[in-house]
């Protein structure tokens, strides 16, 4: 039985042009009238996702910066050392014209640039440097490797005492394998990253919003 339903959003419940789709406003809407609650799992900024979530209506908290931040009734835990971030990027800028993307002060514990430079390339500059880089599809992330997306939506569940097992978990892109690894039901979008769908139990037919109105359809009958 599912409880609780972690979304990813950029790619997942947003279109490529980042435009929330309506039909997975619906969807999280008719979960949360049956009190299934919806965690908000993202690479974005915590003040960005906890306006989301308010404007959504969801209640299962939140984990944003790709894990390195959670909010959780109330209450904000920053898990990410953003020391290495910052070291990895003064470094790396002195080899390729990156920039951070905009609201980059906000954020408190990873990097985020601009994706004019591969991912392939800044994980090669950054090699013996102690932090992960994912590729989101919008934005190239520094991160802290001891944390991710997975490992913080394991520590708010446990505050909220949900197993993992009774997750349904919904992402497009590489920084979500570690989240999708963790739930009970892992699904992809079809407009997800082939390494996504090869985890995923299932994988939808429509893409974006469509494609978590479609799982949400599935498994929660």
């Amino acid at each position: 039985m599912i409880k609780a339903i972690a979304l990813d959003v950029d790619g997942t419940i947003t279109d490529k042009k980042r435009r929330l789709c309506p039909s997975a406003i619906e969807a999280i809407q008719n979960a949360e009238s049956r009190g299934i609650p919806v965690i908000i799992v993202t690479g974005n900024i915590l003040a960005f996702s906890k306006f989301l979530s308010m404007l959504l209506g969801t209640t299962g908290g939140l984990v944003a910066e790709n894990g390195g931040v959670i909010q959780c009734d109330g209450q904000e835990i920053v898990f990410g050392d953003i020391k290495k971030s910052q070291k990895a990027f003064e470094f790396v800028k002195t080899i390729y014209p990156v920039k951070k993307v905009e609201y980059s002060l906000e954020r408190v514990s990873e990097i985020a640039l601009y994706r004019n430079v591969s991912s392939k390339l800044i994980k090669k500059a950054l090699e013996d440097y102690d932090v992960e880089i994912y590729d989101s599809g919008f934005a190239v992330h520094i991160t802290d490797p001891k944390i991710n997306k997975g490992s913080s939506l394991m520590k708010l569940l446990q505050n909220k005492e949900i197993s993992n097992e009774e997750v349904m978990a919904v992402g497009d892109s590489e920084n979500d394998l570690d989240f999708l690894r963790v739930a009970g039901v892992k699904v992809a979008v079809a407009n997800a990253d082939p390494e996504l769908k090869a985890i995923a139990d299932y994988v939808t037919e429509k893409t974006y919003g469509n494609g978590v109105k479609e799982a949400m359809e599935m498994f929660l009958p």
